[in-house]
């Protein structure tokens, strides 16, 4: 697999979780465990979303279920990993038009902002699912706390002197967690930016660079099932 595509997606993972959480009243779309937190904040500060930040790890679950049921009864002639991102680049592409047309979102368990919501979460599901089926070598593209965690050990690791077969596995491993990160990282960035200086406008994105993320995996060398 290009590092491309793992790069592509932790941008739009850092992007999305990032313009969700500014537009739909802190919810978290990719990184769907963090509303448990934003639950407790909404339910104490008095501020909305509380139903949407609910909604969204059951759908998230149904969501990753019915992505492996489907992805493993597909006929063998089409290309999985693919058809995954073709149907996350649709969700996307929903979600931007629904954003742009019904935004801004000032109440987080209005139908509209749950609509969006919910359907940003399932593109993120699918993101996550694809992740772990098929680019399981890759680092995670919608959470770095772990990938970062191993950033500093392998750090350490190196200071501290390791033989010449680890030390090269070391900084491979290295050199793809900081694409990661830094992938991330420029999505959140980008998010936020754009957040500001476009308002709803700013959904737009995360369909042009799923699309670009299609492309690139059409040209890379992936597995046809997991």
């Amino acid at each position: 697999m290009k590092p491309s595509v793992p790069s592509l997606l932790s941008f739009n993972g850092g992007y999305v979780d990032t313009v969700g959480y500014l537009a739909l009243q802190g919810l978290f779309t990719a990184h769907v465990t963090g509303n448990f937190v934003t639950i407790g904040a909404a339910l104490v500060f008095g501020t909305s979303g509380v139903v949407a930040k609910l909604l969204a790890l059951p759908v998230f679950c149904s969501v990753i279920i019915v992505t492996r049921l489907v992805s493993c009864n597909l006929p063998a002639r089409r290309p999985v990993l693919e058809t995954m991102l073709t149907v996350k680049l649709i969700l996307l592409l929903v979600a931007a038009v629904l954003a742009i047309a019904m935004g801004p979102f000032a109440d987080g368990d209005a139908a509209s902002a749950i609509i969006v919501g919910m359907t940003l979460v399932s593109a993120m599901a699918i993101q996550n699912a694809v992740h772990r089926i098929y680019l399981s070598s890759a680092p995670p593209t919608t959470l770095m706390t772990g990938t970062t965690t191993q950033i500093m050990i392998d750090i350490a690791d190196m200071i501290r002197g390791v033989p010449g077969n680890d030390r090269a596995a070391i900084r491979s491993r290295l050199r793809r967690m900081c694409i990661a990160v830094v992938s991330f990282a420029a999505g959140a960035a980008a998010g936020a930016i754009l957040f500001h200086a476009l308002g709803s406008g700013c959904f737009a994105l995360p369909p042009v660079v799923a699309l670009l993320t299609r492309v690139a995996a059409k040209f890379s060398a992936t597995p046809a099932m997991g």
